[in-house]
């Protein structure tokens, strides 16, 4: 199967490796058997198996095969978890990249790369995807203030230029990022990083009519129940055994849900969020007078 610019469409490697990780717990479960009890038939030790029911790193396509061969599964159903287990051993782009990408920055890139909609609420910074150079650049030094950087930063900014190309491609998802006003204010990059950022953003999203921007203003109220803890990202996929996903960022990692009370309990936060922000419209005239007075302000000061 092909996309429309000839590219061989692939799902993503994370959920298929979610997926996956049910299934084999499904396949254990139905034969009665432990974790202990599975280990000791594979010859391989619990820690093993239990990480591959949590979806722990890229499966082996051999040790799945061996596994669906020792528990007796054949005909159609070998066929399609031999599929599943294909599917989740996948690399995609983003792990040329190595290190310089980071695990945080992959994850997302593997759920954007065949995500159907992308919804996400930004909190403390821009949205990644929507990032312009000089920013990513402001960013950098940001981090270099908490210490020493873990990856190359030319080549971090590389990745994330990709994962912008692959939002935009024509095969894309929509994508809705509801923005906290904060983050153009509290965020201290130089004025000049930050109006780059916001004509960047404007930019991108007039240009592109299913990539939408809504601000939501720092004294906009939110009814409905508490605020958001944090940021957040929605993810839903085109196949129906996909199931939606939302991811928590916490200062040092992701969270990824995929129970379906805890998802709807984020898409209904999320709602109550984009009901309360501003329109697409009204986000880019708003973006635009801010851009103007940091430009006017930085000018005045020279």
């Amino acid at each position: 199967m092909t996309d429309a610019i000839g590219r061989t469409a692939m799902p993503s490697p994370y959920v298929r490796r979610r997926r996956l990780a049910a299934e084999i717990r499904k396949l254990r479960e139905s034969r009665g058997l432990t974790t202990d009890a599975l280990a000791q038939l594979m010859y391989y030790s619990r820690a093993k198996i239990s990480r591959l029911e949590n979806a722990q790193g890229r499966p082996d396509l051999a040790e799945i095969v061996s596994m669906l061969n020792i528990l007796e599964i054949t005909g159609s159903e070998y066929d399609r978890l031999h599929k599943l287990a294909h599917e989740a051993a996948q690399k995609g782009w983003w792990d040329k990249y190595g290190v310089s990408m980071g695990p945080r920055q992959k994850l997302y890139a593997d759920l954007e790369y065949s995500a159907n909609s992308i919804r996400d609420y930004n909190q403390t910074l821009m949205p990644a995807v929507l990032q312009a150079p000089g920013f990513i650049a402001a960013l950098v030094q940001l981090d270099e203030c908490q210490g020493k950087l873990d990856y190359v930063p030319e080549r971090m900014t590389e990745a994330r230029m990709r994962r912008q190309r692959e939002l935009l491609r024509s095969d894309g998802p929509s994508y809705e990022t509801v923005l906290d006003e904060c983050v153009i204010h509290r965020l201290a990059v130089p004025p000049q990083a930050m109006i780059a950022q916001l004509h960047h953003m404007i930019r991108v999203v007039s240009e592109e009519e299913r990539i939408t921007v809504r601000v939501l203003l720092h004294d906009a109220g939110i009814p409905g129940g508490f605020l958001p803890m944090s940021s957040f990202c929605l993810y839903t996929f085109a196949e129906a055994g996909d199931p939606p996903m939302a991811v928590l960022e916490t200062v040092t990692t992701d969270v990824v849900l995929t129970q379906r009370r805890e998802v709807e309990r984020y898409a209904t936060m999320y709602d109550r969020l984009r009901q309360a922000a501003l329109s697409r419209e009204d986000s880019l005239s708003f973006l635009e007078r801010v851009a103007n007075q940091l430009t006017n302000e930085s000018g005045s000061g020279t």
